[in-house]
């Protein structure tokens, strides 16, 4: 079972960045995509964004799109979410998670797919 370590939340003020990571603690055959989801206190996990780990595809939640950036170095077996001008409404735990399915746009929302997860960084939007 892959293992996953998540790092670089924190409290930052509306319009900051961050940059989180994820790092897995081995990369088997069968880990072909790799996502970011966040919850917030009382709601439900949420997609945030994912990457194909072969090709590079990367997929974003409409709430995100455009501030926020997922990429991968597959020999360090990591992969990033470069978050920018950050909102509150961004306050959440960010969870990392694979799959051992090339996801497509129609699936990689959905948690069902991911079959491991990380214990999640904080991130807290705060003036």
């Amino acid at each position: 079972q892959v293992q996953l370590g998540e790092s670089g939340g924190g409290l930052v003020q509306p319009g900051g960045s961050l940059s989180l990571s994820c790092a897995a603690s081995e990369r088997t055959a069968n880990t072909a995509t790799m996502g970011w989801f966040r919850q917030a206190p009382g709601k439900e996990r949420e997609f945030v964004a994912a990457i194909r780990l072969n090709g590079g595809a990367t997929y974003y939640a409409a709430s995100v799109r455009g501030r926020f950036t997922i990429t991968r170095d597959n020999a360090k077996k990591t992969i990033f979410l470069r978050t920018n001008n950050l909102k509150p409404e961004d306050t959440a735990i960010y969870y990392c998670a694979t799959s051992g399915y090339s996801l497509i746009s129609s699936t990689v929302q959905s948690l069902r797919m991911y079959e491991n997860w990380g214990q999640g960084t904080q991130v807290t939007v705060s003036s």
